[in-house]
């Protein structure tokens, strides 16, 4: 049997409400990887800051993504895939996070589109008042850089499977034997 290529770890990436919990989800589900929920992994001062509509500071976030990246690592050294979310809005957040087997799908949309979904989110502690300094934040990510870009106009059950061919990626042994 042919051994297969290492499968990446995907980092969903994109300005809040996005949808990148949403595919993320999706992903790992179809695919049966580990995922991880970057949102969970900023400190407590980070929440509270973002719930009073304060935007982040490159400082506030230099922690998170450590830990964002530590997690990366720790798939991409044992060569197992994985999935997880963090809205690396910057190219030089996007290098702390970036290695061998990492590839940042993009999902991007309108200011209206993505606003008009966060009207309708609730119990999250990122108020739609803070999309604006989402977007004024934001590089798309560039040719030099290891990704995807997906337009958030289908649904997230259509955007994973875009994801999913476009990178030809295959689910693990055990999503694999789930299906029929």
């Amino acid at each position: 049997m042919a051994k297969t290529a290492q499968q990446p770890v995907l980092v969903i990436m994109g300005v809040s409400g996005s949808g990148k919990s949403t595919v993320a989800g999706v992903l790992a589900g179809r695919l049966g990887w580990d995922l991880a929920e970057g949102d969970d992994l900023h400190p407590e001062a980070n929440v509270a800051k973002m719930h009073s509509g304060l935007p982040l500071t490159d400082e506030d976030r230099w922690p998170w993504l450590e830990l964002i990246a530590g997690w990366i690592r720790s798939r991409t050294e044992v060569g197992e895939p994985g999935i997880i979310t963090c809205s690396a809005l910057k190219k030089k957040y996007r290098d702390v996070l970036r290695g061998e087997n990492v590839v940042f799908v993009f999902l991007q949309g309108s200011k209206d589109k993505i606003s008009d979904r966060l009207a309708s989110r609730h119990g999250h502690f990122m108020p739609p008042s803070l999309l604006e300094s989402q977007f004024e934040a934001l590089e798309e990510p560039g040719a030099d850089e290891n990704h995807i870009s997906l337009s958030v106009s289908a649904s997230p059950a259509e955007e994973a499977q875009e994801v999913i061919e476009r990178l030809e990626l295959v689910a693990s042994d055990a999503a694999q034997g789930g299906i029929s």
